[in-house]
């Protein structure tokens, strides 16, 4: 009888744990990236400039990207995407970017990564499903502050500005070499489909509701910086 009983219980919690829903890493990742943003745009005296920002084609975030290794680092990270379109900004892009990094590391660290898409050169290069950085796309650390200084020539020497937070630092940060391409399993993930890059970055795919988290807190954070 006890065994009875043993058995039913085992089939009772088993029941109710594959009747738990899979958590969709896609749409959590979403969630991060606005937080990143919201984190990063309100810190008094940094994040990223608000003549850089009201000037940017497209935002990409990668939160928590792991970064580090023994003498010769390596980075991966995915993230998450959207560009002006003439509607708002546009339905999220899934990405990962990958490559090496070289210099004196021990360890592995978490850095949150921001990349701003300055014109429509480096947008197209967005809209493809992948292209390396310094290569095919001209990249460059991103100033920091609330205001770029007025000598700086941020808006001609690259297509991309990035950034990294790490341990509450925020600073520009040269991605030279990272390949960025279509993180193709997320895309599926998130809906429920496999869509282009070009289709959702250009506008032609409608943002489902678990896209606004992201999409809301760039248009407020892109919108003060317009009007500053």
């Amino acid at each position: 009888m006890k065994k009875v009983l043993l058995v039913c219980l085992v089939i009772a919690l088993g029941s109710g744990t594959w009747a738990e829903e899979p958590k969709n890493k896609a749409v959590e990742r979403v969630q991060a990236a606005a937080d990143v943003l919201n984190e990063i745009q309100s810190a008094p005296d940094q994040g990223m400039p608000e003549e850089v920002l009201a000037s940017a084609e497209c935002v990409a975030v990668v939160p928590t990207m792991l970064n580090g290794g023994f003498l010769v680092g390596a980075r991966y990270g995915r993230g998450v995407a959207s560009c002006r379109t003439p509607k708002g900004w546009s339905s999220p892009a899934f990405f990962s970017v990958e490559g090496g990094s070289f210099g004196f590391q021990i360890g592995v660290q978490a850095v949150d990564l921001v990349m701003l898409v300055m014109n429509d050169d480096g947008m197209h290069k967005l809209l493809s499903s992948k292209f390396k950085l310094g290569a095919d796309a001209s990249a460059a650390a991103g100033p920091v502050g609330r205001h770029a200084a007025a000598d700086t020539d941020w808006k001609l020497r690259a297509q991309i500005l990035s950034y990294s937070r790490a341990r509450g630092v925020f600073a520009g940060v040269a991605l030279d070499g990272a390949v960025v391409r279509q993180d193709k399993d997320s895309t599926r993930e998130f809906y429920g489909y496999m869509v282009s890059t070009k289709a959702s970055l250009g506008g032609a795919k409608a943002a489902p509701q678990t896209a606004y988290p992201f999409l809301q807190t760039l248009a407020k954070w892109a919108k003060e910086a317009a009007d500053k």
